[in-house]
């Protein structure tokens, strides 16, 4: 039987503040493993809990601060212990120096506060480069994407597009995942193969927040891939971890590896690890996978002014969407894969067995 949200909401307050016996807290924490869209609830709800708590002491603080100043006679206090207007000058001739560096020490203090809650959003922005590339002004050769393209007009337009990312497969029968700044503003959109193959496609379910757009391919040429080699991680991975990456910066695939340098991404961001590994613009959409071949995230970003320093939206969030997209806009079912087939393979056949089910995106 379904809980209603307040019973779930319930049921989560009960799991927080420790009231559930041992049976229902096994139960309770072997639902959050096995459901990320869980689990996410729960990690937001103890978010807002925590948020409002902090509310309700401030307010309290601020309560008992105004009852003590109510009951100071200020004017008698001022007379107290105010100093001669000489005795100012003298301390800050003598004082100013250190006043100086302790207002520096205060005001990094302040940014930093600042910073870590999110408060220069708007501005530290600028220092997060989104990777998709502009391709429309690029002198590039059309060989693969114009072979045979007059018995086989599906193939794409002849044009190189305006933008370009990377995508990857989430299903054998032609649903793919990019970054929504990849697609964003698209007239049309078209995803190429290793192979030089272009095939329409269309946005079924896009996901700003997380920076997240679902597609599916609709050119009739499309034949369903074989199964595929990977799977989706549902849990965190660890700082230090081995991970790689595939994507287009360039016209074919191009191989990137490092490691998961944090677990949040620039100024704390929950939703993405921060990788030390190389990338450029088109790497946008790409996959990033640990050493067993599971997909960890997606490659959306990285730091403007520190080398090696990438962002990745987590997988955890992938799957949050793809549960969200709405089941009257599927042509098809999505059935993600359970099966991971790259472990214990080699870096190079587990790249062969990836080439098929990465994709160029083209923006028009």
């Amino acid at each position: 039987m379904m809980k209603s949200d307040i019973e779930l909401t319930n049921e989560i307050d009960s799991y927080l503040r420790g009231e559930l016996n041992e049976s229902e807290r096994i139960d309770f924490e072997n639902k959050r493993l096995n459901d990320p869209a869980f689990d996410i609830r729960v990690v937001e709800h103890h978010n807002l809990v925590n948020h409002l708590s902090d509310y309700a002491n401030r307010l309290n603080l601020a309560s008992e601060m105004n009852v003590i100043h109510e009951s100071l006679d200020i004017f008698a206090l001022k007379n107290e212990v105010a100093p001669d207007a000489h005795i100012i000058k003298r301390l800050w001739k003598k004082y100013r120096i250190n006043t100086a560096i302790a207002a520096s020490v205060a005001l990094i203090a302040v940014s930093g506060t600042l910073l870590s809650t999110g408060y220069f959003s708007k501005s530290i922005s600028t220092n997060v480069s989104l990777l998709r590339r502009e391709i429309n002004s690029i002198k590039k050769s059309q060989n693969a994407l114009i072979k045979n393209i007059n018995d086989k007009p599906s193939k794409g337009p002849v044009n190189p597009g305006q933008f370009g990312g990377t995508g990857f497969a989430i299903s054998s029968n032609g649903y793919v995942v990019t970054n929504y700044h990849v697609v964003q503003g698209a007239d049309s959109v078209y995803v190429q193969n290793s192979n030089g193959e272009a095939f329409k496609a269309k946005m079924i379910y896009i996901d700003p927040a997380y920076d997240l757009a679902v597609l599916q391919i609709t050119d009739p040429s499309f034949k369903d891939l074989q199964v595929l080699p990977y799977s989706f991680k549902k849990t965190a991975s660890d700082v230090g971890e081995d991970v790689f990456t595939i994507g287009f910066p360039r016209d074919d695939q191009v191989y990137g590896k490092g490691y998961v340098s944090s677990k949040n991404g620039y100024a704390g961001d929950t939703v993405a690890y921060q990788v030390s590994i190389p990338v450029n613009p088109g790497n946008s959409g790409g996959p990033l996978l640990d050493n067993l071949g599971n997909v960890i995230g997606i490659i959306n970003g990285k730091q403007t002014m520190v080398d090696g320093a990438a962002f990745a939206i987590k997988s955890t969030y992938i799957l949050k969407s793809i549960q969200a997209i709405p089941q009257d806009s599927l042509d098809e079912k999505l059935i993600l894969s359970k099966r991971n087939n790259l472990s214990g393979l080699s870096r190079k056949d587990q790249f062969k067995k990836l080439e098929p089910f990465i994709y160029m995106v083209k923006v028009y």
